[in-house]
């Protein structure tokens, strides 16, 4: 399918840091993130809790050098700070950066997933579909026939049960539909969507035969935009929407709210 754009923490490549890793090194500080990054937003490290990055050695059997940057990629999303003398505190999530792929992923592998999901089927409800009519406008004739390819691959593979196959092509077609629009600030949602359609699969809230008709409406999307149907590609794109919060509603039911402070302007 070419090139995985998604991989990166804003839905583009993953760019390469000013150190240098070797590959174990790399492999130790991917590890250093992720259970950091997990236990920080499962809670298990709470709010306000304060290690020193020597515990962090001991207890990840890592160097000071794998920990000084696994710190520095959690501070860059807003889980942790340091503090001079002090050590390294978890924040609050409300300071989090709810827009990275990563700290998606951590939330959807939590007991947050439901609240989650919920946010992130909102943001797609309010993006998709005016992606979809701005695409019918905009999208180079290249990318409307791609468009219109994968959405007849991903209904035979969705009725053959091909579930890793559907899953790369449901990615692509949604990057697709996003980057056709034209407005790179939809564009940027790429590794977000990517991360929502992985994490239902992932965590079984995907069915491995989805329904025909959900199925027939990508085609619909594909064939609008292809056609240049603004309008209908829009209908058709909140049909998608509609049915995906119907499908998910009750994961979410019992889920609070997030409601993150408004801060005043000095």
């Amino acid at each position: 399918m070419g090139q995985r754009w998604w991989a990166g923490s804003r839905g583009q490549p993953a760019a390469a840091g000013p150190i240098m890793l070797t590959p174990m090194s790399t492999s130790l500080h991917h590890r250093a993130i992720e259970n950091l990054g997990t236990r920080i937003v499962a809670g298990d490290l709470p709010t306000g809790h304060v290690v020193l990055a020597e515990q962090l050695e001991d207890e990840l059997k890592v160097s000071r050098s794998v920990v000084r940057e696994a710190v520095r990629v959690l501070q860059s999303l807003g889980l942790v700070e340091t503090i001079k003398r002090v050590g390294i505190r978890v924040l609050p999530s409300s300071n989090w950066n709810p827009f990275d792929p990563q700290v998606i992923r951590w939330r959807l592998a939590g007991e947050g997933r439901g609240a989650q999901l919920r946010s992130l089927a909102e943001l797609r409800s309010a993006v998709e579909p005016v992606a979809a009519e701005l695409a019918a406008l905009n999208a180079p004739a290249g990318l409307r026939r791609e468009l219109v390819e994968i959405s007849h691959a991903m209904r035979d593979a969705g009725e053959a049960g091909d579930v890793p196959r559907f899953l790369e092509l449901d990615i692509h077609f949604h990057s697709l539909l996003l980057s056709g629009s034209g407005n790179e600030m939809f564009a940027n949602l790429m590794g977000q969507v990517a991360e929502t359609l992985t994490g239902r699969t992932v965590h079984g809230l995907m069915p491995d035969h989805p329904h025909e008709t959900a199925l027939q409406w990508h085609v619909d999307v594909a064939e609008a935009i292809a056609a240049g149907d603004g309008p209908a590609a829009r209908d058709a794109s909140n049909r998608i929407m509609r049915r995906t919060m119907s499908e998910m509603e009750k994961s979410w039911t019992e889920q609070p709210r997030v409601f993150i402070p408004v801060r005043r302007q000095p």
